[in-house]
């Protein structure tokens, strides 16, 4: 594969992630597998710095590390850029979810933009629900149209 095949198969990688993320979250992080680790994340003002939530970095980082590791064994192969595509978009999700919406660094306490607000809307009715039913928003940078809709009007009327 040449150079410009791997870099497609890592974008490739990196979009299928949204979908990975939206199925786990849903169905593994809201259901009976994985709530015991996600519901601490879905309590106000949880005290302390990390949560049992985050052990699912873990599930998604030894993947990467793995395909790392036999993606450069000899010559670099297709796996290292799997591996890629998983861990910019772990790096993606620490950024958006950690940083810009629970607000754990605070990086980005005055921002503005249109999609930022729209996904920061988008994850707050996530948090409406304190159980593991009638979740909505399940998904990290696509999230219902209607939100970046009403992040744009509310951006615009400032």
């Amino acid at each position: 594969m040449e150079f410009v095949g791997y870099i497609f198969l890592t974008l490739g990688v990196f979009i299928t992630m949204e979908g990975v993320t939206w199925l786990t979250h849903k169905f593994v992080m809201h259901g009976s597998a994985g709530w015991f680790l996600h519901e601490d994340h879905h309590q106000p003002g949880y005290p302390h710095v990390f949560e049992k939530n985050d052990a699912f970095f873990v599930v998604f980082a030894v993947p990467s590390m793995m395909l790392f590791y036999f993606g450069t064994r000899g010559e670099f192969n297709w796996m290292f850029f799997v591996g890629l595509g998983i861990l910019l978009y772990g790096i993606a999700y620490f950024t958006v979810h950690d940083v810009l919406i629970h607000r754990r660094f605070k990086w980005f306490d005055n921002t503005n933009n249109w999609y930022l607000r729209g996904l920061r809307k988008a994850h707050k009715i996530h948090h409406k629900h304190l159980g593991k039913e009638d979740g909505e928003c399940f998904g990290m940078l696509f999230v219902p149209m209607k939100y970046f809709r009403e992040a744009r009007l509310s951006t615009s009327k400032k």
